[in-house]
């Protein structure tokens, strides 16, 4: 992990949104275009107390976590379809999966936000298009439990 301290007067290069790599169950896939989607969400519970009714105090509530969606090009793969299928057919797997973000040169890690117990729940086909001259890319959507950074 490179040093992430920052000392005033130096500056620090913002990592590249293009240099990731993704691990499900520990096992690099790195044939992925696109992850979009991390985010997370306290919820609000409002509450008034007893006499003072203009005051709206706030707690914590539960916490969501948004789903996670994996674009990557279309290959005689199915590890993902056969992933996606087994929910579908009522018999959820669920993988640890990281996103891992790599320096400017795309060899070290910076940071990782790790997907604990997710599940595909969605998937996508890739749009057809008979006139266009680019890959065909499709898409995953992932819910999970829990989300850390590392």
């Amino acid at each position: 992990m490179a040093n992430t301290s920052a000392t005033p007067g130096t500056f620090v290069e913002p990592v590249r949104s293009y240099n990731f790599k993704l691990e499900i169950d520990g096992i690099t896939a790195g044939h992925f275009t696109e992850c979009s989607g991390l985010g997370a969400k306290v919820g609000v519970i409002k509450y008034r107390e007893g006499g003072q009714g203009q005051i709206a105090h706030a707690l914590p509530g539960p916490v969501e976590y948004a789903n996670v969606v994996l674009s990557y090009g279309v290959s005689v793969s199915r590890e993902l379809w056969d992933w996606f299928l087994r929910s579908v057919e009522g018999q959820v797997e669920r993988k640890n999966v990281s996103v891992i973000m790599l320096d400017s040169a795309g060899t070290s890690e910076v940071l990782r936000w790790n997907l604990l117990n997710a599940w595909p729940c969605e998937w996508r086909g890739a749009p057809l298009d008979a006139l266009a001259r680019t890959v065909a890319i499709e898409s995953v959507c992932l819910t999970f439990d829990r989300l850390e950074r590392g």
